[in-house]
């Protein structure tokens, strides 16, 4: 699968999933336009995207800002005059029970970054992806159609059925442009991000809890993004791909 030349920006880049991704469009590559907050992860990430001969375009961003969602826009535009790419991947969840004062405080912050800034983004990105013929790969969850520690994340839960709808919508609107635009739900997937949240749960725990008994790693959903971004996948739009190790199946 060559990306050779495209430009694609990767929001949540530092780590994880994201940081994964970004580190494949390069080795196939592509321009990535590395997008977080964590200047050192992002540091890190840069210079194994660099590794494989192309310079990436590292933009700190608080995507719960709208000044600095264009931000990412501009500077890809202004370094490379183009974006063939946008992976929406940037997400997080707060603890926060329906019933506790601050609920609305947590609902907010979550609903902000989750599915806003994606809705955002995208909407900026439109004319540049309408020109290259383009696409989109939004990052959800199983959490979008599987309800299970739901009291505890439910603004998650609420966060990532939006995107997907809005996912679905976006796919409808833009085939008649020759964008296209799909979701990619994982299940468990080890990163760090029970290290920097409250832990509700334990690795140890998300991995019996699935049919297979294991997580995924980040790799394998990069994997499955630059897939659904390629040219093999050029007859696939407003589609949900999961992998969770069978997690829905007894959910």
């Amino acid at each position: 699968m060559s990306f050779d030349n495209k430009v694609v920006i990767v929001t949540g880049s530092s780590s994880g999933i994201g940081a994964a991704a970004a580190i494949t469009f390069a080795k196939e590559g592509a321009y990535v336009v590395i997008v977080g907050r964590n200047e050192e992860k992002m540091k890190n990430v840069s210079n194994k995207c660099e590794s494989f001969g192309k310079k990436p375009l590292v933009v700190k961003a608080d995507i719960s800002k709208d000044d600095e969602v264009k931000k990412i826009i501009d500077e890809t535009i202004k370094r490379f005059g183009k974006l063939d790419i946008l992976i929406n991947n940037a997400g997080m969840f707060v603890p926060n029970d329906i019933t506790s004062d601050n609920f609305m405080e947590g609902y907010d912050r979550v609903m902000n970054i989750n599915l806003r800034a994606p809705v955002y983004l995208t909407h900026l990105a439109i004319p540049y992806l309408i020109k290259t013929k383009g696409n989109i790969v939004n990052i959800s969850s199983v959490a979008a159609t599987s309800i299970f520690f739901a009291s505890s994340i439910l603004s998650y839960f609420v966060s990532k059925a939006g995107l997907n709808h809005f996912s679905r919508g976006t796919a409808l609107k833009l085939a008649e442009l020759g964008v296209r635009v799909n979701i990619v739900s994982p299940g468990p997937v080890r990163t760090d991000i029970l290290d920097t949240t409250s832990a509700f749960t334990t690795w140890d725990n998300l991995a019996e809890s699935t049919p297979l008994k294991r997580l995924s790693e980040p790799q394998e959903i990069a994997d499955l993004i630059l897939f659904l971004a390629s040219e093999k996948a050029k007859g696939i739009t407003g589609s949900e791909f999961i992998s969770d190790n069978g997690f829905v199946l007894e959910k």
